[in-house]
């Protein structure tokens, strides 16, 4: 599942997520009728509108196949938040059975396909943001673990490393001011290790970070944790 914000403004995350799993051995289906995964109509109230576009997320990926994202906030919707939209439908089978195979891509990679070791090498220093959708999920771990071996990316930690960002996707929207004081507290935290990257398994919390470092001219690089693993395989000659 590629995700919005992938289709919408970050294109080489669901690529380099395509590159990596059939690096791992991996064959990806990419169906081309998917859409949306419901989130923002659910965050919003409109549990409606998100169910209609469950359901026809459970038409795109219909099978048993697992459904890997590059996104721990879509992945969360899937088997957190559509459970709850669906809790009084009668196709609530359905929507658990999809949420049951569904994964972040750092958790599928270690967890699922077992893999601790990223051949390669990419010299930086890197801090990793750990979503707020991702607290319940191996993601956190699992990217530090995939990212701790790979030769020559030194992991920083800085404080307050739980700390939500304060995007929250329709969140930033309908309270700004507090999104964007949360925000600014990451920042601010970041800015005392000076790290060269800033690395995170959720797009849209760089973007919310991103956007609040560039508004006050502080330099701010950011990737996603696919994104370095596939370079640092470039890098060591594993992917073309």
């Amino acid at each position: 599942m590629s995700t919005c914000l992938c289709d919408a403004f970050f294109d080489d995350v669901a690529k380099a997520t395509v590159e990596v799993l059939e690096y791992l051995g991996c064959t990806v289906d990419f169906p081309e009728s998917q859409t949306c995964c419901g989130q923002p109509a659910f965050n919003g109230g409109d549990w409606k509108s998100a169910r209609t576009v469950v359901r026809h997320q459970m038409k795109a990926f219909e099978g048993d196949a697992p459904v890997i994202v590059p996104s721990g906030s879509c992945a969360a919707m899937a088997f957190h938040g559509s459970l709850l939209a669906f809790e009084k439908e009668q196709d609530l089978p359905e929507v658990e059975a999809l949420a049951k195979r569904t994964w972040e891509v750092c958790d599928f990679i270690v967890n699922g396909l077992g893999v601790k070791q990223i051949k390669g090498n990419y010299a930086a220093r890197i801090a990793i943001h750990n979503s707020c959708h991702t607290r319940g999920t191996g993601t956190g771990d699992a990217a530090a673990t995939l990212l701790g071996s790979i030769e020559g990316v030194e992991l920083v930690t800085y404080g307050e490393p739980e700390q939500c960002c304060g995007f929250g996707g329709t969140f930033a929207v309908a309270f700004p001011h507090i999104s964007g004081a949360m925000g600014r507290v990451k920042i601010e935290n970041l800015l005392e290790l000076k790290p060269d990257m800033v690395v995170s398994a959720d797009m849209s919390c760089l973007m919310h970070q991103r956007g609040l470092a560039n508004k006050a001219n502080i330099p701010y690089t950011a990737q996603h944790v696919i994104q370095v693993i596939r370079d640092a395989l470039r890098n060591g000659g594993e992917l073309a």
